[in-house]
C-alpha cells in the first residue's frame, strides 16, 4: 500500500537529480515517486529511461502530454493533484535539487497527522554542512523544533495533506505566474490549514542547481536581472 506520492520535477541538472532520486529511492517507507521530465535534453531523457528499473520510479515526459515550452510547473502540479487524491495519500513534493534522508518521508508523514489542521508541512533546508540556507534563511534563529508559520512554504521538500489537495482545484493556480509555493501557501491558509515547517529535520539543498539560470545572480548580476524582468520569471 502506499502511503505517499512523490513528484519531482525535473528540468536536465542530470547530477542532482540523479542524487534526490537516489536518495528517495533508499527513503523509508511505502511511497510512489514520479518524475516530470520537462523537456530537458535528449541526454538527460536517455539516463532518466535507463534508470527506471534500477530506482522504481514512475517517468512521465512532458513532450507526450504538451507542446507548450518548459518550463510546466503548474501542469505538473495539477497532473500531481488528480493523482495524489485518486490515490488519497499526501503529495510531497521534493525539487531536483534537494536530497533528503533516509526517515524524511516517514517523519514528514506522521507529523503531518499529529499537527492540528496541518495543510503543508515543509523540512527545512540546509547546506552540506548542515546550515540553514535559502530559502528558509529567516528561519535560521528559529527555536521551535516545528514552527506554525503564516511564511509561505519552498516547494523543495514538502508535504501537502490530502484534506488540502481536496480543498481546492489546482487548476486556480495561475499560467502567468510562477511562485505557485507562495499561492498554494496563502491558499491553505486562508481554507482554514496551517502550515509548519520542522526546523529539526533538515534536508540537503543546493540552491537553483534545477534552474542554472539564476546562478547568473551571483556570476553577472545585470544578466541575471535582465532575464527576470525581459522574461518575466518568478512573478507573483
Amino acid at each position: 500500500m502506499t502511503d505517499i506520492l512523490v513528484i519531482t520535477p525535473v528540468k536536465d541538472s542530470i547530477d542532482t537529480t540523479m542524487q534526490t532520486i537516489k536518495a528517495v529511492h533508499e527513503a523509508e517507507g511505502n511511497h510512489h515517486h514520479i518524475i516530470f521530465n520537462d523537456f530537458s535534453s535528449p541526454e538527460t531523457k536517455a539516463v532518466l529511461e535507463k534508470n527506471k528499473s534500477k530506482f522504481g520510479y514512475e517517468l512521465v515526459n512532458l513532450e507526450d502530454i504538451t507542446q507548450t515550452p518548459s518550463p510546466n510547473y503548474r501542469l505538473v502540479l495539477q497532473l500531481a493533484q488528480q493523482k495524489a487524491v485518486e490515490m488519497n495519500v499526501p503529495l510531497v513534493i521534493i525539487e531536483s535539487d534537494v536530497i533528503i534522508k533516509k526517515d524524511t518521508l516517514s517523519k514528514m508523514l506522521e507529523l503531518s497527522k499529529t499537527q492540528k489542521q496541518c495543510g503543508m508541512l515543509g523540512a527545512i533546508t540546509t547546506d552540506e554542512d548542515g546550515a540553514v540556507n535559502f530559502p528558509y534563511l529567516n528561519f535560521k534563529n528559529e527555536k521551535a523544533p516545528i514552527a506554525d508559520t503564516s511564511h509561505s512554504l519552498s516547494f523543495c521538500c514538502t508535504l501537502l495533506t490530502v484534506d488540502l489537495l481536496k480543498s481546492f482545484s489546482f487548476k486556480e493556480l495561475s499560467a502567468e505566474k510562477d511562485w505557485y509555493d507562495v499561492f498554494i501557501s496563502r491558499k491553505s491558509k486562508s481554507q482554514g490549514f496551517r502550515n509548519y515547517l520542522v526546523t529539526t529535520l533538515p534536508v540537503v539543498h543546493k540552491p537553483h542547481s534545477s534552474r542554472p539560470w539564476k546562478q547568473l545572480k551571483y556570476t553577472n548580476p545585470v544578466k541575471y536581472y535582465f532575464r527576470k524582468l525581459i522574461n518575466r520569471k518568478d512573478r507573483i
